[in-house]
């Protein structure tokens, strides 16, 4: 379908829902609609959103279908400083939030925020990407855990609450249809077993959907292959004990997006004409030449993409001793990653590349809470987790370097946290919580190589060695806490101010180089936070929330750069800046000023600075030493603005319902990459102009017919990507030359049928 087709469609459903919404002026003596209490378990019971100093946003299930959130990364287009990136558009995700991040394309380090799916933890970014549905809500936690939580992170948490088996028979179906044949699905039946016995089945699908092409066949890239499986079974055991017993499973065999050229590119290969920067995100290009494809494992003229698997199984046990609760969740999952990228972007082979990982982890955490209503409230744990990565990285650079690279490694680690969060009422109005955490970590990287193939066909067994194997281990202890007092100023307004701290694990940095000092491992970073927020319910339809925080960095892990004589190009390497800072504000708003009539928004704003000098490799006469850089000042780069809302109006037809809503988000401009580009003969630092993602508007648009009795169903008409935007979501380079992007996807529209049985 044209563009102009597309861009129709999409404003036959725009106009609808704006139809909708100005259709809002009830009949007269209607009530405004009155706000709904959130009920969240972000401090490990439930509890009112409102009435807990803790700044977050909650998604219902209904909230995330429509912003469109299909996955963890779409979550950056409904929560205020929120940015997830997917590294050379692979299913590496690198989160951000207020600031606080990580930057890395291979697999074995931990990201500052933390994504956990009922209670257990993923700690490895790569563990994301799986699909969201049968999902209740989502509840984003901005700022330092850890004295609530066996994970310690220095930005935040996500977390994922599935939907519980029912006692009563609930099944239902979810299907949407839409462009470029994209179809996604999902179904769940639930119900009691017997006296005492519950249980809730959810699968999901999606197939199709490839809406780029190969500028030289022709060829569709994009097509998706997805299916997952939930199965969960509950059991009270008796009158103060139940268990959840959790198995998952899911596969993913689908296209990678192609990544798209950012500026002009010159082939090394000879008489190659130079390629332009691609104008069209539709555009894209990949090749692979036999010999490597014969060495990875996979067949001659496959595409950029996936063939993933994931399962897992995990225990919730839950035992009312009567004035306390034990809880325990015990868990392990297994993923095996099969990736193949183009990172050239072209027909030709300059950087081509396969990730081949395992992954396993086991975790337990278990904590005590008091159950009690009195002014004394507390929880104590003890989280464990063990951590195995095998990772092998295959880099074809045979028309840039006249071979190919493979790099391997596995890494173990091991965690061990004790943590507690105690909470007085001195009044009925004044709180006083405390929390303590000790975390021991020890990570271990053994046999680090880089294998070096100059045959045709590529066979790694004859293949040089670009340094001996390297092994490195890191151990740490850490302290880290949180103190806050809250005050409920009326009834409806709670104020809070807390100081906290949050640690991030450390690591290794495990890219493909002979440089021995590249592999040195970097320390953990700590990060204390000073917040103070108000959460009040101005009036029974208008609901206001807002925050202001600043950020002590201490060791903050950023991405530096070595110099390889072997390629004759920086590689990244993670160093610790010594000391920097962030500071930043945010807001949210809820208003239901008529029956049927939601508004909602919000807005963030953060600047982040280096405080003091920085270790980094500016090519000078030893270019395997990093020396010292004075960045103090200098910006750390991030969005600084982000901003978005909804509109919905539900108009009543009879029996029937007509939803209409639009929502909406802003992305703010940053420069991208390397942090420390080449220093200025004034000492000043050099921008990196073509690796800056300018700023974006994005829009969805939906329609909703349901019955008004009953909810038995519901037809939708929705459209993403309302205005057809161009935008980037990551810039990069593999080696130098390359400049690519990973584009947005333009206007998509369809339709969507839920049933309930």
């Amino acid at each position: 379908m044209n563009r102009s087709m597309k861009l129709t469609a999409a404003v036959a459903v725009a106009a609808a829902s704006a139809l909708g919404t100005a259709l809002a002026e009830p009949p007269k003596g209607a009530e405004a609609g009155r706000l709904d209490e959130v009920i969240v378990t972000a401090q490990r019971r439930e509890e009112s959103a409102q009435r807990i100093g803790v700044a977050l946003t909650v998604l219902s299930a209904a909230a995330l279908e429509d912003a469109g959130v299909a996955k963890v990364n779409d979550l950056q287009n409904t929560t205020p400083g929120l940015e997830v990136e997917p590294a050379f558009g692979s299913g590496q995700a690198q989160f951000r939030l207020r600031g606080v991040g990580f930057i890395d394309y291979t697999s074995n380090n931990s990201s500052p925020v933390a994504v956990n799916l009922d209670g257990v933890a993923l700690p490895f970014p790569i563990q994301t990407q799986g699909q969201l549905f049968d999902v209740s809500r989502v509840e984003v936690l901005r700022g330092p855990q850890g004295t609530l939580y066996g994970r310690n992170t220095t930005g935040g948490a996500v977390n994922f609450i599935s939907n519980r088996p029912s006692n009563d028979l609930q099944a239902g179906v979810d299907v949407s249809y839409g462009s470029h044949s994209a179809l996604a699905a999902e179904a769940f039946a639930s119900g009691a077993l017997a006296d005492g016995w519950r249980a809730r089945i959810a699968v999901a699908t999606e197939q199709g959907g490839a809406w780029q092409r190969d500028r030289v066949s022709n060829a569709k890239l994009g097509d998706r292959d997805k299916t997952a499986l939930r199965l969960q079974l509950e059991w009270d055991a008796s009158a103060s004990t139940s268990l959840r017993l959790t198995l998952h499973a899911s596969g993913d065999k689908s296209d990678a997006q192609g990544l798209q050229l950012i500026a002009p590119f010159q082939p090394t290969a000879a008489g190659a004409p130079p390629l332009p920067a691609d104008s069209s995100p539709y555009a894209a290009g990949w090749s692979l030449r036999p010999g490597f494809a014969s060495a990875i494992g996979v067949a001659a003229g496959s595409k950029p993409g996936l063939d993933n698997s994931n399962v897992g199984v995990s225990l919730d046990v839950s035992v009312d001793l009567g004035g306390a609760k034990l809880s325990s969740v015990t868990a392990y999952s297994k993923l095996i990653r099969r990736e193949l990228g183009d990172w050239d972007a072209s027909q030709y082979v300059e950087s081509d590349v396969y990730f081949h990982d395992h992954v396993a982890v086991f975790s337990e955490e278990a904590h005590l809470a008091s159950t009690g209503t009195g002014p004394l409230g507390w929880l104590g744990g003890v989280y464990y987790s063990d951590e195995r990565l095998n990772e092998q990285f295959f880099s074809d650079f045979q028309q840039r370097l006249g071979g190919a690279a493979l790099t391997y490694y596995e890494q173990d680690g091991k965690s061990l946290g004790v943590f507690g969060q105690g909470n007085y009422r001195f009044t009925d109005r004044l709180k006083a919580i405390l929390g303590l955490r000790y975390e021991h970590e020890k990570r271990e990287l053994s046999n680090l190589n880089t294998l070096f193939s100059v045959s045709d066909p590529v066979d790694y067994s004859s293949a040089f060695n670009l340094s001996s194997p390297l092994s490195r281990s890191l151990s740490n202890s850490d302290v880290s806490g949180k103190a806050a007092l809250e005050f409920q100023l009326t009834p409806q307004t709670l104020l809070f101010g807390s100081v906290s701290r949050g640690v991030k694990s450390g690591g290794f940095t495990a890219h493909n180089t002979l440089n021995v000092a590249a592999v040195d491992p970097f320390q953990p970073e700590k990060l204390t936070a000073f917040e103070v927020g108000i959460k009040s319910d101005l009036t029974p339809t208008l609901r206001m929330n807002a925050a202001a925080f600043h950020y002590e960095y201490r060791d903050q892990q950023i991405l530096s750069k070595v110099f390889d004589s072997v390629s004759q190009s920086f590689i990244g390497r993670f160093v610790n800046a010594p000391k920097s800072k962030i500071d930043g504000i945010e807001a949210d708003l809820v208003w239901r000023p008529l029956d049927g009539l939601e508004i909602t928004q919000f807005a963030g704003y953060k600047v982040g600075k280096f405080t003091d000098t920085v270790y980094a490799n500016e090519g000078g006469p030893d270019p395997l030493n990093p020396v010292l850089v004075n960045f103090d000042g200098k910006d750390i780069d991030f969005p600084k603005t982000s901003y978005g809302g909804e509109l919905a109006y539900a108009l009543p037809l009879g029996e029937f319902s007509l939803r209409s809503e639009i929502n909406y988000s802003y992305h703010d401009r940053y420069d991208q990459l390397f942090l420390l580009e080449p220093l200025q003969a004034d000492g000043s630092v050099a921008g990196a102009p073509q690796f800056r993602i300018d700023s974006y508007w994005l829009a969805n648009a939906s329609v909703t017919l349901a019955p008004t009795a009953g909810k038995r169903w519901a037809v939708s008409l929705w459209v993403h990507n309302l205005t057809d935007q161009k935008y980037y979501l990551t810039k990069n380079f593999f080696l130098p030359s390359t400049n690519v992007g990973l584009a947005g996807e333009p206007t998509t529209f369809g339709v969507r049928v839920k049933l309930a049985f």
